[in-house]
């Protein structure tokens, strides 16, 4: 798998199929998802790429008061790496990043960058500042979406949200069980208002 840091150095890409969030954690619900995305991309003849940010959004946008993270950047690639990605693109979350809009994201990004032809999103994915459904007509008309519906276990829908308040509460094994994996020592809750160090 190959890593790239920002979009000033990527390669032609071959038919890519994408798709984008912080997934903190590679839990179960991100699992099928990228299951999907690597399934797409090899019925397309083309790669499958995971982009993602650093720091976290919430980090940069001033409220990560609470939050600490289920992995670190390298053990998140180290996880995608393992359920068959082809290609990762670190996004470094900045501020000027976080102003730009949905359409502006897709066209100058995922389409004038990486060459996008089909965008695989969770259900209720949002892109931009302006929070634009990803299956919005004026992203379905740029390009081919795949939806995948939610993930629940034993009754819980999945999510990082939902994993950091097992790990809060002290139910590590349910936390583990949501995951689909064992959880990092470091992804424990030491207190509700520390704030995030997510790399080491």
């Amino acid at each position: 798998m190959r890593v790239f840091h920002g979009f000033e150095h990527l390669p032609r890409f071959i038919r890519p199929a994408v798709t984008v969030g912080s997934y903190d954690g590679v839990h179960r619900g991100h699992r099928a998802l990228i299951d999907r995305l690597v399934a797409e991309a090899r019925a397309q003849g083309g790669e499958s790429i995971v982009l993602t940010f650093e720091p976290h959004p919430r980090i940069t946008l001033g409220r990560a008061e609470g939050l600490q993270l289920l992995t670190t950047l390298e053990e998140k690639v180290a996880l995608l790496a393992g359920l068959g990605v082809d290609n990762v693109i670190v996004i470094p979350f900045d501020r000027r990043f976080s102003a730009l809009s949905s359409l502006e994201f897709v066209e100058e990004y995922l389409i004038g960058r990486v060459g996008a032809e089909t965008l695989v999103a969770g259900f209720n994915h949002r892109f931009g500042h302006d929070g634009l459904a990803c299956d919005a007509p004026e992203l379905a008309s740029r390009l081919r979406i795949v939806k995948v519906g939610a993930c629940t276990v034993d009754g819980v829908r999945v999510s990082s949200t939902a994993i950091r308040r097992l790990l809060e509460a002290g139910e590590r094994a349910a936390a583990e069980r949501l995951a689909g994996h064992p959880l990092p020592e470091h992804s424990r809750m030491e207190g509700a208002k520390e704030e995030s160090k997510p790399f080491k």
